[in-house]
């Protein structure tokens, strides 16, 4: 007779956490634009996962950029226990859904606020999942991420990934991989003077 390992029993408990977190997303008017579950489990669950393995070769702890309904953080959060990470959402009432699934996950925590207004350099991995066009994203992760950590960013198949080469450089940074969508934006400094620029600025007035 098979024992089962504590760690299938993880894997089952973060499936089914996944599954109830996903069900909720669709349900809570604005968060996802996806009103059906399969599609919806293609873009905000399957589509996060994909970064996992990328996301094992970092030394946390990780900020989820603009989390939305939660994706990839809870995803990230579900399948790496040991790893914690803040959901960081500026509108209130996303902020109010995230909480309810901190006690789920006590590898997370959720942060009301924009990336502008962050502390610097407090993070070893920060993600951004639908946030703004791929240039301004970099600009908003990078000053969160220490020295060696990384930027995650998912981005299209139109994606100017020379912008964002551009902007990594401004802010301390290079491309140091892009696959199936995911480029990894490694930080090679401390954060420049002058960054993070004010509050909806990188929007406004991109660097690249």
């Amino acid at each position: 007779m098979s024992r089962r390992r504590p760690g299938d029993r993880h894997a089952r408990r973060g499936s089914a956490l996944l599954d109830s977190w996903l069900e909720a997303v669709v349900a809570t008017p604005g968060l996802t634009a996806h009103t059906d579950t399969g599609d919806a489990r293609r873009v905000l669950l399957d589509d996060a996962l994909r970064a996992v393995p990328l996301v094992r070769l970092e030394n946390g702890p990780l900020v989820d950029v603009g989390s939305g309904g939660g994706t990839p953080g809870i995803p990230l959060a579900a399948s790496l226990p040991s790893l914690d990470v803040t959901l960081l959402e500026a509108e209130r009432r996303k902020c109010d859904f995230l909480e309810s699934w901190t006690a789920e996950l006590p590898n997370l925590r959720v942060v009301w606020g924009r990336a502008e207004e962050q502390r610097t350099e407090a993070y070893g991995i920060a993600v951004a999942k639908a946030l703004a066009q791929p240039p301004t994203a970099a600009e908003w992760c990078l000053p969160l991420v220490r020295e060696g950590g990384a930027a995650i960013l998912w981005v299209g198949p139109t994606a100017e990934l020379a912008r964002v080469e551009a902007v990594a450089e401004q802010v301390a940074a290079r491309v140091e991989s892009v696959d199936g969508g995911l480029v990894v934006l490694r930080k090679l400094g401390p954060t420049p003077a002058g960054f993070p620029r004010r509050t909806g600025v990188a929007r406004k007035r991109p660097l690249a």
